[in-house]
């Protein structure tokens, strides 16, 4: 049934700093409801917005961070495990790059840093059971994503050996938010292996249809591979369980297509673009999930490489809120109809004149 969804809500990722008002969570709360939100979506590898290792244990912590939240207005929608969850699977060409992550102590111990990321997932689970959440968002990782490309050919079951081993991982992990009545609500997005509904459903089937295995929608990350994000909405919807709300836009030219030729942000042919700057079709798809009956939230996340961050953040909040679609709790030609009369309906068939 169509649903209205809740909103609007921001990711707080891109805005934590050392500078006030973004150095607190009660003093980014206070900036995030000033603005007009009415959720924030709060990264557990940022100390300045969460103790993960304190929310797993103590309910009275997390009733106090709910509590700040609550004071500004606000609720928190969902925990963000992005960074710990693309620490669950790396493939070794990604290990310094990844390392930055992970805790100090960890760098250049991947099998250390694997467990520590696994154990953040697990307290994740439990953190989000305390603060009373439905869902949680994150990243698969990769360990086939070196081998995207068909070429140099790829020897046979190589996909298939990482899959299995991606499943393997994460269905414990899974099973631990299945206990905790939670979601976990994988951001499709390329260098995860799971970057589109292909691998979504190759991923799916390693975890054995999981059922607290879903999707945190992001339309932008479809844009940029030329996928048809409509169409996506119809095909998983009873997977689709968290949203964020990201623009992009693609402008493929003589000399760049999705790949965009190893130039910057700037200079690339699809890049993420402020909400309301891009090419997103945002009223199609606020539409789509509000048939399908998405009543979870609608988060922003910010990412341009134009426009500055608080502007961005400023007109989000309104961008998301006309969108929005309040449910009719009504037909539109109800005055036209009456009650169900069987005979009349079988008089009108012109059935029983045999």
């Amino acid at each position: 049934m169509p649903a209205t969804m809740k909103g609007p809500a921001i990711f707080l990722a891109q805005f934590a700093g050392d500078a006030a008002p973004f150095n607190s969570f009660d003093a980014i709360c206070g900036w995030a409801a000033g603005l007009g939100y009415k959720g924030v979506q709060v990264p557990t590898f940022d100390p300045r917005m969460i103790d993960l290792d304190k929310a797993a244990e103590s309910q009275t912590y997390c009733d106090e961070i709910a509590g700040v939240a609550a004071s500004h207005g606000l609720a928190i929608t969902e925990l963000s495990t992005h960074l710990q969850g693309q620490l669950v699977a790396v493939h070794p060409a990604y290990d310094e790059a990844f390392d930055a992550f992970a805790p100090a102590a960890l760098r250049g111990k991947p099998q250390a840093r694997q467990e520590w990321a696994v154990d953040q997932m697990l307290k994740a689970a439990s953190a989000s059971r305390r603060l009373g959440l439905t869902g949680s968002v994150s990243f698969t990782g990769a360990l086939a994503w070196p081998f995207l490309y068909p070429w140099p050919q790829r020897p046979p079951g190589l996909i298939e050996t990482a899959f299995t081993e991606l499943g393997r991982r994460w269905t414990p992990i899974l099973d631990a938010y299945e206990e905790a009545g939670v979601d976990l609500c994988y951001e499709i997005h390329p260098g995860e292996d799971v970057f589109d509904g292909a691998t979504f459903e190759m991923f799916l089937e390693a975890t054995c249809n999981h059922p607290r295995c879903a999707i945190n929608y992001d339309p932008s990350h479809f844009l940029l591979q030329q996928l048809d994000y409509l169409a996506f909405i119809d095909i998983y919807a009873d997977r689709i369980r968290a949203f964020h709300v990201k623009d992009a836009e693609f402008n493929g030219s003589g000399r760049q297509g999705v790949y965009s030729g190893f130039q910057p942000w700037l200079d690339r042919a699809g890049r993420f673009r402020s909400l309301g700057d891009g090419q997103v079709d945002f009223k199609a798809i606020f539409s789509r999930l509000a048939a399908i009956g998405y009543d979870r939230w609608a988060v922003l996340e910010w990412e341009c490489c134009l426009k500055n961050a608080e502007d961005g953040a400023r007109e989000g909040a309104g961008f998301i809120r006309d969108h929005i679609i309040r449910v009719t709790d009504k037909a539109f030609d109800d005055f036209a109809g009456g009650d169900v009369d069987p005979t009349q309906a079988r008089r009108m068939l012109g059935l029983g004149r045999e």
